[in-house]
């Protein structure tokens, strides 16, 4: 099944999605850019609890992702359209987060765990600790063939996966 390319009636509803330290927040923040929409970032809106158990090296569980998942779907209903840069680990969140939401679409960085570990080996400013990587892969249900996700590799430089993403979304 091709990857459903937004309706360009509504405003586009971007969400960019992966494991921590995939490129999420640069991608989404230039696709953003180039698009003229805001840009968000999922980890902005957890609350404080979630945020002090992911930097005390505990991984978030359901119970504490759901309430998350509504914040992010609210915001994804407002008009203005967005590009939002949020893990989206299993299909069960990507659902979540576009719940009666026309529009949406994700665009999936892929990159396999032992890049992802020189990458965030390398980070300094955020809480998102190298230890729960391993964690982030064990939850991931890579999108499949019928979900109509846009799968970009992101090992390339930030502009060909820029570029490759909006190829896929016919920009």
């Amino acid at each position: 099944m091709p990857t459903p390319r937004p309706d360009p009636a509504d405003p586009p509803r971007l969400i960019v999605m992966g494991v921590s330290g995939v490129g999420k927040t640069a991608v989404a923040r230039a696709l953003a850019e180039r698009l003229g929409i805001p840009f968000f970032d999922a980890d902005d809106f957890h609350p404080p609890a979630n945020v002090a158990k992911m930097a005390a090296g505990e991984p978030l569980d359901d119970d504490d992702r759901w309430p998350w998942l509504a914040r992010l779907n609210a915001l994804l209903r407002e008009p203005r359209g967005c590009v939002l840069a949020c893990s989206a680990l299993r299909r069960s969140y990507r659902d979540a987060l576009v719940k009666d939401l026309s529009g949406g679409c994700f665009v999936f960085l892929a990159a396999d765990f032992d890049v992802i570990t020189a990458r965030m080996a390398s980070r300094t400013d955020h809480y998102m600790p190298l230890s729960l990587l391993r964690s982030q892969f064990d939850t991931l249900e890579p999108p499949a063939t019928g979900e109509g996700v846009l799968t970009i590799d992101a090992t390339q430089p930030l502009e060909a996966v820029v570029d490759d993403a909006m190829r896929g979304l016919g920009k």
